[in-house]
């Protein structure tokens, strides 16, 4: 798709005048649908994702096939793990699921180190990324750690009504599992378990947070 396309106004006020034409001039526009798989383990990185719109669900898998929910990657974002590999040239150690339909663009990967002397607003996005996604990851490690599986499981429904901007959730009770490491009849108990607290309301493959 045309970058000419695409609404820049998300990020306008993140990269200077200068970056941007070099952003439009090589990036490639890309529309993704919710719940596709961006990115897969063990794939090679060749683009780095800007996002401009949308969210998108960053998750790790474990020796077993199980999955782990790192972070999510909002609109004028990108994904620090990948930005890791890119630098490392190494594999994708992750995978990365569209939350909502999702619009962004793809910067080639050799472009990185480039920006990274030649635009000072370039070097401050990648750090601040760096940052944030290792802030989100140390939340998560303390949650895995320290929070008991409700708290967990409430602080997950609370993060995605942010995403959203919805307070009304369409998920099945397999998929929070799948994000907290968890299984489905446990999900189930602590959910009804919320729902008789008035904390929400189940339906059929929704939850409607109410506080």
């Amino acid at each position: 798709m045309s970058i000419q396309t695409a609404d820049f106004s998300p990020i306008k006020h993140l990269f200077e005048p200068n970056l941007l034409d070099e952003i439009q001039r090589v990036g490639i526009h890309k529309k993704v649908a919710k719940g596709e798989l961006m990115i897969d383990i063990g794939e090679s990185i060749k683009h780095i994702p800007l996002i401009l719109d949308g969210v998108i669900k960053i998750v790790r898998e474990d020796d077993s096939g199980d999955e782990l929910l790192l972070y999510f990657v909002e609109f004028g974002n990108t994904c620090a793990m990948t930005l890791n590999c890119c630098l490392d040239q190494s594999k994708s150690e992750i995978r990365a699921l569209c939350e909502s339909d999702v619009s962004l663009i793809m910067i080639p990967v050799n472009l990185m180190d480039l920006w990274l002397t030649k635009y000072k607003s370039w070097r401050t996005f990648i750090f601040e990324n760096f940052q944030n996604r290792l802030n989100e990851m140390l939340k998560a490690i303390d949650a895995l750690t320290f929070l008991k599986l409700d708290d967990r499981l409430r602080n997950y429904l609370e993060e995605k009504v942010k995403h959203t901007n919805d307070n009304k959730l369409h998920i099945t009770h397999l998929e929070i599992a799948t994000d907290l490491n968890s299984s489905r009849v446990v999900i189930s108990r602590l959910l009804k378990q919320l729902e008789n607290e008035g904390l929400l309301k189940l339906g059929r493959n929704t939850i409607s947070l109410l506080n």
